[in-house]
């Protein structure tokens, strides 16, 4: 089965808007600086890139 990146990031060169997922085939997920909270938050996407052209 191959794995699904979802994510609904579109200010990110990486997502695919009309599909709301990532065109990368992986990612790097990485906490957040003195963040120990055990909920989702703490978390972010290494991976992200601004995308300034407002391209997909």
């Amino acid at each position: 089965m191959e794995q699904k990146i979802n994510c609904t990031v579109e200010s990110c060169k990486h997502n695919n808007c009309g599909k709301q997922e990532c065109k990368l085939k992986q990612i790097t997920v990485e906490p957040i600086d003195e963040c120990e909270t055990c909920t989702p938050d703490e978390s972010m996407c290494g991976s992200y890139e601004y995308n300034e052209d407002g391209e997909e």
